[in-house]
């Protein structure tokens, strides 16, 4: 199984970051929380903060976990693991993704997400 965390950013206006998939990657397209995969002998913290600088060159601070989903693509498995993070600063690029937008949870659902990102925005605005 492959551990996978994902950042739940919120801004000073209380919107959540999402970011879009780069369209040449698998579920090209689709809107996620950004983050990425748990490198061995990591921890969920320290993954979280390098994926963020890598992908938006964002500093960040690891704040709790907010939850986990096993989730079952046909060719692998992965353990996604949602962090709430606070945005260290204002600064941040675009470098991995199409674009990235500021919602808030009301607006979630006029985007299309990857699968294993469904279980948090659906919890997100259940529990807002």
């Amino acid at each position: 199984m492959i551990n996978v965390v994902a950042a739940i950013i919120k801004n000073k206006e209380g919107k959540i970051l999402i970011a879009q998939r780069n369209l040449k990657k698998a579920q090209g397209g689709l809107w996620e929380f950004p983050g990425g995969k748990v490198e061995y002998g990591e921890t969920q913290e320290a993954a979280i903060v390098r994926e963020i600088k890598e992908e938006l060159n964002m500093d960040i601070k690891f704040d709790e976990c907010f939850d986990e989903k096993i989730y079952k693509y046909p060719e692998k498995t992965i353990r996604l693991i949602a962090i709430n993070c606070s945005m260290i600063g204002d600064t941040y690029e675009v470098r991995e993704h199409e674009q990235i937008v500021w919602v808030t949870p009301d607006e979630f659902f006029n985007y299309k997400f990857a699968p294993a990102d469904i279980y948090f925005v659906n919890k997100i605005v259940n529990n807002k």
